[in-house]
């Protein structure tokens, strides 16, 4: 495996298009206005991959200094865990990521907002700070939140609202509370992914002292958690659909039916191990709940 292949794998390409999928559906959000610009669309997209990025490898570094990642880890063997990628390098990874993210974000923020008001800018200053922080500090430092069960909210926090509502206030300067419906189930599916995560890791978990939500509450609530992440998402679109856009969005449910197999799976899995194979099966599908309401808002505009 060459040096390149090694760094690709450490970046975890997976987890990027979940990434995506509040900034996919946010900006379809303003595609059918005239606040709609291509490039806050692709400054968006690509400051939440160096976001996403850098989290994957901090995450990498503080799971291997912690001792999480050893021998009892189900799923890909980590880099730095491997010894494929050192320490040290991996710290100067993230260090490179932090200084992309900021460029990145910064030239958002000058893109979005150089016409908007001060405070409007000082609050997404705050938040690229903020999310910068976050992704480095989820098992880095002596008090990583991941370990102490706060994931789940900041996943739903930066999956859902920032993502979905941020970008949406990127294009067009104001807010729109309608908006919470699509963003938090964004945010929700974004959490099932953790859920899963998390639930598939619950042994090496607890004797690693990491205190994760699923640790906290037991196997079987962790279940009955998923049961309303999923089905809490469906309904928060359903009703945003039902009360304020035209019947054709309905089409954009369709990846629930494969989620409601899944949750069928989740519930009657007798070996934690397996639910590995169900992550991409939540993100993906996630993704193309994005996918399918950028095209339908597409289809719409043409239309009109």
């Amino acid at each position: 495996m060459t040096k390149i292949s090694i760094w690709i794998k450490a970046f975890r390409l997976r987890t990027l298009p979940l990434s995506l999928s509040g900034i996919i559906l946010g900006s379809a959000l303003v595609l059918n206005t005239e606040h709609w610009n291509l490039s806050i669309f692709i400054l968006s997209l690509s400051t939440t991959l160096c976001f996403q990025i850098l989290s994957n490898l901090a995450n990498d570094l503080g799971d291997h200094l912690k001792g999480t990642d050893n021998e009892n880890r189900v799923g890909p063997q980590r880099a730095v865990q491997s010894g494929k990628i050192s320490v040290k390098q991996m710290k100067t990874a993230v260090f490179i990521f932090i200084l992309l993210s900021v460029i990145s974000s910064l030239s958002l923020i000058y893109l979005s907002l150089f016409n908007a008001n001060l405070t409007i800018q000082i609050i997404y200053i705050f938040l690229a700070v903020f999310a910068i922080l976050a992704a480095l500090f989820y098992t880095l430092g002596k008090k990583a939140y991941g370990y102490f069960g706060f994931g789940d909210v900041f996943v739903f926090v930066f999956f859902g609202l920032i993502s979905v509502l941020g970008v949406f206030t990127l294009y067009t300067h104001f807010f729109m509370y309608q908006n919470l419906f699509p963003a938090i189930t964004i945010g929700l599916l974004s959490v099932a992914v953790l859920n899963l995560n998390n639930m598939r890791d619950i042994q090496n978990d607890k004797l690693s002292n990491k205190k994760t939500l699923v640790v906290q509450i037991g196997l079987k609530n962790a279940k009955k958690y998923h049961f309303f992440l999923i089905l809490t998402s469906f309904f928060s679109l359903l009703l945003y659909f039902l009360i304020f856009k035209s019947l054709v969005y309905l089409f954009v449910l369709i990846p629930f039916l494969r989620l409601f197999i899944h949750l069928k799976f989740v519930w009657k899995n007798k070996n934690e191990k397996e639910m590995d194979s169900q992550l991409k099966v939540v993100a993906l599908n996630t993704f193309f709940l994005a996918i399918l309401f950028i095209l339908v808002a597409i289809i719409q505009h043409q239309s009109n």
